[in-house]
């Protein structure tokens, strides 16, 4: 019961998407500073080795990040990817899918002066003629289908990490949204839809691969309001709610903070974690609570 093993992850092995920057890299760091070997993908390889340059430079426990260059949107890149961590690792104990992106925006959606919004026909024109299928499909691949092409992926080799570990199994977790989970689009109907359709693949994938006797837990963690590369680098007190667009203000008051998206994912990671499927967690100060939503 002691807190240095129920969320012990010495010697695991993860891969986390998305994981140079923003969020990602917060879940990343917590993973390695609390022992795993991380491996960071993106599309960007100089982010990625500046990423895991730094982690090398200031740490000095037992666990390590490696960059790993994927696009998570490309079927032979998720492939190659797969096949040079296959050449280096024989299994994987956690798997971060966190890549995403925030797609077209309708900014004068929020503007009750803005002429687009003088009735219903003008509403329509404005989101017909303002966004196309090319960039709501872009949106989706990125943000829902790699989810699905990731973890199918990587897969057997999740499956041999709780084969070597059966009372620690394996862990998908997936980075969704609470704007998947409200009522309002803030602007951007195809990020939330397709952050909404994350949150719903988490619960089919973790239910189809427990009745077909994968031995994979799927979970997810749905942010709030936090700094990233979609939002803003810093987040001050003041600007929580232009990022929310929001009806009620967030509780708290402020964004997240990165031991607290860690944390969680530490949870889920961790043997204190593996009673835990098919769930989504939801960190957001109370954002949801106060603000219409799904849940």
């Amino acid at each position: 019961m002691h807190l240095n093993k129920i969320f012990d992850l010495t010697g695991r092995i993860a891969l986390v998407t998305g994981g140079g920057t923003g969020i990602g890299w917060q879940i990343a760091l917590g993973l390695a500073e609390n022992g795993a070997k991380v491996y960071i993908t993106g599309r960007r390889q100089e982010v990625l080795e500046k990423s895991a340059s730094t982690f090398a430079e200031g740490h000095t426990g037992n666990g390590s990040i490696i960059p790993l260059v994927m696009d998570v949107t490309d079927r032979s890149s998720i492939a190659a990817a797969r096949d040079t961590f296959a050449s280096k690792e024989s299994r994987l104990h956690i798997l971060v899918n966190n890549a995403g992106q925030t797609g077209p925006v309708s900014r004068w959606f929020e503007d009750p002066n803005a002429p687009e919004r003088k009735d219903a026909d003008t509403i329509g024109r404005a989101l017909f003629e303002g966004e196309s299928f090319e960039s709501w499909g872009d949106l989706y691949k990125i943000n829902t289908f790699s989810v699905f092409f990731v973890t199918t992926a990587f897969l057997g080799l999740l499956a041999a990490g709780t084969e070597e570990s059966p009372s620690h199994t394996s862990a998908v977790i997936n980075v969704t949204s609470v704007s998947g989970l409200m009522k309002l689009s803030q602007n951007h109907f195809a990020y939330n839809s397709a952050k909404a359709a994350a949150s719903h693949l988490t619960k089919m994938m973790a239910t189809e691969f427990a009745l077909k006797k994968v031995p994979v837990r799927v979970c997810a963690v749905a942010p709030g309001v936090w700094e990233s590369e979609m939002t803003f680098d810093s987040i001050t007190d003041d600007l929580v709610d232009k990022v929310s667009k929001a009806v009620v203000p967030v509780p708290t008051r402020r964004s997240g903070k990165a031991e607290e998206i860690a944390g969680t994912v530490i949870y889920l990671a961790s043997p204190a974690g593996c009673f835990t499927n098919g769930q989504e967690i939801v960190v957001d100060g109370g954002f949801l609570a106060v603000n219409p939503s799904t849940v």
